[in-house]
């Protein structure tokens, strides 16, 4: 008898989005590499892991792959193939999107990300601030797998998802509950529903189990690209990433290691003025940043209305 054939390497595709924010900011190429390089070179595991920059132009680069991995802003990478990830899903095929990634329309989220990955971010609903948070992991899942402790982490997460109205199947993966004093910056998409879930746990990484035998993850976590140098931050990502591609997640986490500064300062988009050098996280410095104003119901009716008077102004304008 011949020797059976060596089983294929789990296949991992990343799916990078275009320059958008300040230098250290929404860097979806640097992180999906960062990520890419822990899995292929640092896990151990039979894997294979490779990115592209946006939406691939030859599809073909799906053919056997186990997940999809999207970070990128709002749908500007997954609205050039719906129908193929769509088709992808209900193959079998894992979807993980990171940070603004997860932010559709609502009837896009309704359509898709709810099917794919159980819920999204929706306009008017969630929220987006930027706050410090001590990531809880889900006891007794595989994303937990190595995370010891509480994960500290100041990044933009947003909170308050639209998710389906029966939530038993969408597994609430990573917990952390903002308070008035860890909400640093409120920029824009800002609701009752943020200043409702204040003091309560919020959702910041969910998943599921569809039905078609796939999986799908949604993360809020990622604006700040220094967090991949959190230990913790880093290797929960990597939980989801192997856990929605299938594999069984090892028992200490899916190992990689320490990130250097070099290492963070690579493969960043690049501005008309030289990049500023991105320094390792210091999640304490920004623990000291005096809370965001409007996160009262009093400030949220004053938003309100200079946002109302700004609008007013600019309409007179034109």
């Amino acid at each position: 008898m011949g020797l059976a054939p060596a089983a294929e390497p789990t296949k991992i595709l990343f799916l990078a989005g275009e320059r958008s924010h300040a230098s250290g900011e929404h860097e979806f190429h640097a992180g999906c590499h960062l990520l890419a390089k822990a899995l292929n070179e640092q896990s151990g595991l039979d894997v294979k892991a490779s990115v592209i920059d946006g939406w691939p132009e030859d599809e073909s680069a799906f053919d056997g792959v186990d997940a999809v991995i999207i970070y990128s802003d709002s749908t500007k990478v997954v609205r050039h193939g719906w129908e193929k990830a769509d088709q992808l899903a209900k193959s079998g095929v894992g979807l993980m999107f990171m940070h603004y990634a997860v932010h559709p329309s609502a009837e896009e989220g309704e359509k898709y990300f709810r099917p794919w990955i159980g819920g999204a971010f929706e306009t008017g609903w969630s929220v987006n601030p930027h706050w410090v948070a001590d990531l809880k992991t889900l006891p007794d899942h595989p994303v937990s797998n190595g995370v010891t402790d509480l994960v500290r982490a100041y990044d933009e997460f947003y909170y308050s998802m639209r998710f389906p109205e029966d939530r038993s199947k969408v597994l609430d993966l990573v917990t952390a509950t903002p308070t008035k004093e860890r909400l640093k910056r409120i920029i824009n998409l800002w609701n009752q529903n943020g200043i409702d879930g204040i003091g309560k746990p919020q959702t910041l990484m969910w998943g599921i189990d569809r039905e078609d035998g796939g999986r799908g993850v949604g993360f809020t976590g990622g604006h700040y690209h220094r967090n991949w140098a959190i230990d913790g931050f880093r290797k929960i990502a990597l939980n989801a990433i192997i856990w929605v591609s299938g594999m069984e997640v090892p028992a200490d986490g899916v190992k990689s290691k320490p990130v250097t500064e070099e290492e963070l300062n690579a493969n960043l988009d690049q501005y008309d003025k030289p990049n500023p050098r991105i320094p390792l996280p210091n999640v304490e410095e920004f623990m000291a940043l005096p809370p965001a104003p409007f996160v009262d119901e009093e400030g949220l009716k004053k938003r309100a209305a200079e946002e109302a008077a700004r609008r007013a102004r600019k309409k007179k304008a034109a």
